[in-house]
């Protein structure tokens, strides 16, 4: 493709489909049913790492706000307050998906993509704990069936993640304009 516009957009789009689908086809085969894997579920699932990573995290958070927390694989209780499940749609694998497409599809240095592809995954996940320890200490699921936090989530995050981008591009912009 000699056009790069249209070259970073059918890459993007290409990356960010294999990324968001792929994530979606190792958690079918890493969960038990008709494809299930035991291998890649007990050596090699990340995503389970990754939830028991946020659920560890967010226990720490509160157990240093004072707060008595019990985990398990899956969910997180506060004594007195509240308790959450963490499922695959909480964990941000789509919005690391629309991040990593985007910064490996855009054309700039190699170290610039791996600094900001590292700082925004550690952003969006330390935001995801920030979630979890608000919804485990003030949300009631039967008080709020009209709000979905997902939703509400990963709207802001995405916001978040395009003001990034659009700051992260127009800095390279000023890089070559700098040394034009």
């Amino acid at each position: 493709m000699k056009n790069p516009v249209i070259k970073f957009i059918a890459t993007f789009i290409i990356l960010f489909a294999v990324f968001y689908y792929f994530n979606i086809l190792f958690f079918g085969i890493t969960s038990p049913g008709n494809h299930y894997s035991p291998f890649l579920a007990e050596h090699l699932n990340y995503i389970q790492t990754l939830r028991s990573l946020l659920l560890i995290c967010s226990k720490q958070v509160l157990s240093w706000l004072g707060y008595a927390v019990i985990t398990n694989q899956y969910d997180l209780l506060v004594a007195g307050r509240g308790a959450i499940r963490l499922v695959y749609s909480c964990l941000g694998l789509g919005l690391i998906s629309f991040l990593s497409a985007f910064v490996i599809a855009y054309p700039k240095p190699l170290k610039a993509k791996i600094i900001f592809l590292i700082t925004g995954i550690i952003t969006i996940e330390f935001l995801n704990v920030l979630r979890f320890v608000l919804l485990a200490l003030f949300w009631n699921k039967k008080d709020n069936q009209i709000i979905d936090h997902h939703t509400i989530f990963n709207i802001t995050l995405y916001i978040l993640i395009m003001i990034s981008l659009y700051f992260w591009v127009k800095h390279n912009d000023k890089v070559i304009k700098a040394h034009a």
